[in-house]
């Protein structure tokens, strides 16, 4: 039995934090069912961040939305409102990431839903909390990574603001609002009380930097300085980095500097002793290790430094990963497949429960695929089949 096996989860949700949280659920087992709108649906179906375009539709839908239905409604319309309000009153999750105040003009606000289903977990995903200022800018990826002071933690000294290269605020807030789902669950298995988990795209990006606000916090308020090159993390000393080598790269992570100095035969790095040194000295330590590496291959380097315990690894591309054993033996990719045969390869759940990995070959719906038995199965009175 999956662990969230009879958990239906009604998700108004769209783009990608909403849904990257409720397909965490259907990967646990949960029922996801999708709210969409008449005719384009979620807009990530259309929202092209890659020139990929498959069955007709965005990569990125696919990707973060196999393993659900799709039920259209529109929300506007009375008679279809009244048959998702019957839906609802299944649910045992109901969740979205509209800006503050829609749901509630709409009429499924948490506490509107409470009404007709008083033990309900409602999920919503705001851009910056439901108060302030803020409350109304869009709550979008790298607007906020540019706001939450993300971008001066990557890339070197000179470099201005670097953004990650993943919509990670998404993600992070969709991870955030899983958890506390699912904390609020195990509350309701045992009292029977349901409740409202609200997470914000901004709270979640500054608890992801919780290691380096607290150094900030507890260092006089002083700003992280990146390195002057081969920056990896702004509040590491030396030797921390990705360094290039004769036919690629190498990372390396902690270590002192005289051992890599005996180790790489490198003298120039055998005068700092002092461990204070690999802070206050770190950008003139890197630079002689940056020179140093050029003169030999990656495989070289791990050669010697792997034998010794030193934190250190190739940097690989995804073509190179997959073909790694150390990637194959996860069995981390599947195949997946709609339900008019197109088929596609897919990340699976991360998680194995009980030495079990969580895969299904179910992927993305297509648009309105499921009214027909949504209304059939849910929706049995007469006057509800026909507002659908």
């Amino acid at each position: 039995m999956n662990a969230l096996e009879d958990i239906l989860v009604v998700d108004f949700s769209q783009f990608l934090s909403g849904p990257s949280a409720s397909l965490r659920m259907a990967d646990l087992g949960a029922r996801v069912i999708k709210i969409e709108r008449p005719g384009t649906g979620d807009i990530c179906r259309h929202l092209y961040t890659s020139n990929v375009i498959m069955n007709g539709e965005s990569s990125v839908f696919h990707a973060i939305n196999r393993n659900k239905e799709s039920f259209v409604a529109d929300l506007k319309n009375e008679e279809d409102k009244k048959a998702v309000q019957e839906l609802l009153k299944k649910a045992d999750v109901v969740m979205h990431n509209y800006r503050p105040g829609v749901m509630e003009r709409l009429g499924f606000d948490y506490y509107k839903v409470k009404e007709i289903n008083d033990t309900v977990v409602y999920g919503e995903i705001s851009g910056y909390g439901t108060e302030g200022p803020w409350k109304d800018k869009p709550g979008q990826d790298l607007l906020v990574q540019s706001l939450a002071g993300l971008t001066w933690l990557t890339g070197n000294a000179e470099d201005g603001p670097v953004p990650m290269g993943l919509s990670i605020v998404d993600m992070l807030a969709g991870a955030q609002l899983a958890q506390g789902i699912l904390a609020c669950l195990v509350r309701r298995g045992i009292s029977g009380e349901g409740g409202l988990v609200q997470v914000s795209m901004l709270e979640s990006v500054m608890d992801l930097q919780f290691e380096v606000l607290t150094t900030f916090y507890n260092d006089g308020g002083a700003l992280p300085k990146r390195t002057e090159t081969n920056n990896a993390h702004a509040y590491l000393g030396a030797p921390y980095g990705i360094y290039q080598t004769k036919n690629g790269f190498i990372a390396l992570a902690m270590g002192s500097i005289p051992v890599l100095g005996k180790l790489l035969n490198c003298p120039d790095l055998l005068v700092y002793q002092d461990v204070a040194l690999a802070f206050t000295k770190r950008d003139e330590i890197k630079e002689i290790l940056a020179k140093h590496f050029l003169t030999g291959t990656t495989e070289q380097w791990l050669s010697v430094l792997e034998p010794a315990d030193i934190w250190c690894a190739d940097v690989l591309s995804w073509d190179r990963l997959m073909q790694h054993e150390g990637f194959k033996v996860l069995d981390m990719v599947q195949e997946v497949q709609m339900t008019d045969g197109y088929s596609y390869k897919t990340t699976r759940c991360p998680i194995r429960i009980d030495g079990e990995i969580l895969s299904s070959p179910k992927a993305s719906p297509k648009l309105g695929q499921d009214n027909e038995l949504i209304t059939e199965e849910f929706l049995r009175a007469p006057e509800l089949r026909k507002a659908i």
